[in-house]
């Protein structure tokens, strides 16, 4: 029985063709990458978008030699269900559309992995053809309907203390109708805090402005909701 066993195992591995490979890791690169391009250009999300979007290209690749080096061998696939059964994966995701385009990309390093370079081309064409279109509709109804509503990002060098959030909040609160905390996000030095707020009045964004003016290292970028700055 052991040696049966065996035998199955050894004569389950299949030898990769390193040509059709590269081919695959070349599809891989350029499918991924136009996912980045589109969530960049079309994401409605606050966080750091090109901070987020740099993996795309590496997730893709990398789960496209899991896929490849998995399905040459049995025995080899039954080793990394094992290994990821103990990972626990603690990536906060912050937007559901993020997870969107993480699946795109861990869609496409699977299906190419799996030799189905046409079909997975082809799907994920559409799937991007369908995020622009689905786009392009939710930010004409939002220029109508969150005309008032802006995205407010304050970004520090040196990381936001409980002092200089709570200045933050007082002064949105004197100066806006409504504030929505979104995120928080950090990259190198900088923090960066993200908002969704309605102003009392076009001057109150000037009066926004005007009260941070003195604070070192600390930057605000105001833009419409539908990624129209201001």
């Amino acid at each position: 029985m052991e040696k049966t066993l065996n035998n199955f195992f050894i004569n389950e591995n299949v030898d990769i063709n390193l040509e059709s490979f590269i081919y695959n890791l070349i599809a891989v690169v350029i499918l991924t990458y136009l996912i980045k391009l589109v969530y960049n250009k079309y994401s409605q999300s606050l966080s750091n978008k090109d901070y987020f979007s740099k993996n795309f290209v590496v997730l893709g690749i990398t789960t496209c030699i899991v896929i490849t080096i998995v399905k040459s061998s049995l025995a080899l696939s039954l080793g990394l269900v094992g290994a990821l059964s103990i990972v626990r994966f603690r990536a906060a995701i912050k937007e559901p559309e993020e997870l969107v385009y993480l699946f795109l990309v861990i869609a496409t390093g699977l299906g190419i992995g799996a030799n189905q370079v046409k079909i997975t081309s082809i799907g994920i064409v559409i799937a991007l053809i369908v995020v622009i279109f689905l786009s392009f509709f939710s930010n004409k109804k939002l220029r109508k309907i969150d005309l008032n509503i802006f995205q407010l990002s304050f970004v520090l060098n040196k990381g936001f203390t409980d002092e200089m959030f709570s200045k933050i909040l007082i002064i949105l609160n004197k100066n806006c109708k409504e504030i929505d905390f979104i995120s928080m996000s950090s990259e190198k030095n900088d923090t960066s805090i993200h908002f969704e707020v309605q102003p009392n009045s076009i001057q109150s964004i000037s009066k926004i402005n005007k009260e941070f003016k003195n604070a070192k290292d600390l930057k605000i970028i105001f833009s419409r909701k539908n990624n129209i700055s201001l």
